[in-house]
């Protein structure tokens, strides 16, 4: 049974094996996320803070690029599909936190939402052959591959960082704080 918090985020097993306490800590830092830009308008997405030029919508497109390609590039060596494929890289390695001012706070939830059912759709195929240990289509410059159980740690980590940053920004919106 699947516990869910205030925020609406859902508690990680007490009790899981590896694989399900993996998915676990990064579905409850996805819903974290969530919940730090839950509600707000296109103005709102696009505030920052002191000196940075983070925004929660740029924050949103970013993980929702880094969703797509760690699971669906990296781990299974597929296309990401739009609107990833068209953008030229070499002009804006940046892109998805600059472009994202362009999009409205549902389409960029939209997105956000799109790169996770590719994440877990890829995790469970990936989970079906090989485990946690399957390794990556698609390796590093030095020849050396992540497994899954490598991005899944490093997924966790990504939002971890970035959920950080969101709370900053949520805060300085609207005084929306906690965790």
């Amino acid at each position: 049974m699947t516990v869910i918090d205030a925020q609406g985020r859902p508690e990680p097993p007490h009790d899981g094996d590896e694989a399900a306490t993996l998915i676990g800590f990064l579905d409850f830092q996805r819903a974290t996320l969530g919940w730090k830009t839950r509600g707000l308008d296109a103005a709102a997405l696009d505030r920052t803070v002191a000196a940075s030029t983070m925004t929660l919508g740029g924050l949103l497109k970013h993980m929702a690029y880094v969703e797509t390609s760690w699971f669906a590039r990296s781990l299974h060596g597929r296309p990401m599909g739009e609107p990833w494929d068209s953008v030229d890289w070499t002009a804006d390695r940046d892109w998805e936190w600059h472009s994202a001012a362009d999009d409205t706070p549902e389409d960029l939830h939209a997105l956000w939402q799109n790169g996770i059912a590719i994440a877990r759709a890829c995790t469970a195929e990936a989970l079906a052959d090989g485990g946690l240990g399957r390794v990556a289509a698609r390796g590093w410059s030095d020849g050396r591959s992540p497994s899954l159980r490598w991005i899944l740690c490093h997924m966790i980590e990504e939002y971890a960082r970035h959920n950080g940053h969101a709370d900053l920004i949520r805060e300085a919106i609207d005084g929306e704080a906690g965790e």
